[in-house]
């Protein structure tokens, strides 16, 4: 197993999750996007590092106890070894230590690898949005996770 180790996102780790962000979505975030979240105090971004490089990271809001999940993305080569479980634990534990009353997110439905690990880690899917997606135009499951 591999040695991942979580910190929170910094400028550090803006130019290699804007790559991320275009290796794993259809509309990525822009790096000036993701650098305004430093600042965000509603967010909490966090990157997943293996070997001192970026293997994944997830980004969520915390609104009044309400945590909802922006994005989850690995690097393709690091896929399949725990990272995006350990990223969302960790959100979990952050999240629980905050008094939030859920975590919520969406998904594209033809995601099966996501949501599959979602529903595994006790998510939820509580209902749909019709064309939440594009590129292709695709509708979402909205999951929640209670803490």
């Amino acid at each position: 197993m591999m040695n991942i180790v979580i910190e929170k996102m910094s400028d550090t780790h803006i130019t290699q999750i804007g790559k991320l962000e275009t290796e794993c979505f259809s509309v990525p975030w822009s790096e000036n996007a993701l650098r305004e979240e430093l600042t965000n105090e509603f967010a909490r971004f966090f990157v997943a590092l293996c070997d001192g490089e970026v293997a994944g990271y997830i980004g969520a809001h915390n609104i009044l106890g309400e945590v909802y999940i922006t994005n989850v993305a690995v690097f393709t080569k690091y896929r399949r070894r725990g990272i995006a479980e350990t990223l969302i634990k960790n959100l979990i534990c952050i999240s629980t230590s905050e008094n939030a009353d859920f975590i919520t997110l969406e998904v594209r439905k033809s995601n099966v690898g996501a949501i599959n690990l979602y529903t595994k880690m006790g998510f939820k899917t509580v209902g749909e949005r019709k064309s939440f997606y594009e590129n292709p135009r695709e509708d979402a499951l909205l999951m929640t996770y209670n803490l």
